[in-house]
């Protein structure tokens, strides 16, 4: 098995596996490299200094998590308290317009904050056109689903969505793919998260279709079950699809 450096890739301001400073390769990444490194990117995840998965971080951080958590928050408990539902619809969007402020006055990419509260929109005007307060969260299944679908299908064609993103913070690109340990490694974390995803969808949808009485604790588990379900299911997922270290490899080779 190939043991993959990691921490820092190989470059001109970075030294080799040898000591020797990187050079550059006569050919460029693979446009499959490309693309997966990209799509890894954009995914949000992030790395610490030492090459791990800074897993907070790639959940939005605090920042990021409480404008997940309190557009829904409010929204349930200004319910709870007037049972007006657009009155509650209002105060959630509100919540949401003012994370869209501050990452203004911060400077920040305003990205996540435009998309919670384009999302907080739609589950705002879906609940407001139905009339039933329980369908605030019916998009959320949706999307749910969605990714449930997406990762299966990932699985499927031997392309586990664990292994573009760890792959890529782990300096492996996709040259995992050429070893089947790493792919079922990578099969096992994907799956780990599909696990996450579908419990989701079997505790939720039974509140939901409980209505207004089951809306509380929809909310409820909506909080424990989304941001920081979340963390500990990709923390579990990195965790199972760890590579053999590079010194455990070296002192194999060594004994032989």
């Amino acid at each position: 098995m190939t043991a993959y450096p990691p921490e820092q890739p190989t470059g001109p301001e970075n030294p080799g596996r040898n000591g020797q400073q990187g050079k550059p390769q006569a050919a460029g990444p693979s446009p499959v490299a490309g693309l997966a490194a990209e799509y890894a990117a954009k995914a949000g995840l992030h790395r610490t200094h030492d090459g791990r998965v800074d897993v907070l971080k790639s959940a939005g951080g605090v920042q990021g998590i409480a404008e997940s958590i309190v557009p829904g928050l409010v929204f349930l408990v200004a319910f709870t308290i007037t049972r007006e539902l657009s009155l509650s619809l209002m105060a959630a969007l509100a919540s949401a317009a003012g994370f869209t402020v501050v990452r203004l006055v911060q400077r920040r990419p305003l990205t996540q904050a435009l998309a919670g509260i384009v999302g907080v929109g739609i589950s705002a005007w879906l609940a407001n056109t139905t009339g039933k307060a329980e369908d605030f969260y019916l998009p959320g299944f949706f999307t749910n689903g969605a990714y449930i679908l997406a990762m299966v299908l990932s699985i499927a064609v031997k392309w586990p969505v664990a292994g573009l993103l760890f792959g890529f913070i782990r300096n492996e690109g996709v040259e995992w793919r050429k070893e089947s340990a790493r792919v079922k490694a990578y099969r096992l974390g994907t799956w780990i998260i599909v696990a996450v995803l579908a419990l989701r969808l079997i505790v939720q949808v039974p509140l939901y279709l409980m209505g207004t009485d089951g809306l509380a604790a929809l909310a409820t588990t909506r909080l424990i079950m989304g941001a920081p379900l979340y963390i500990l299911g990709v923390w579990v997922a990195w965790l199972v699809t760890r590579p053999a270290p590079a010194e455990a490899e070296a002192g194999a080779d060594q004994t032989d």
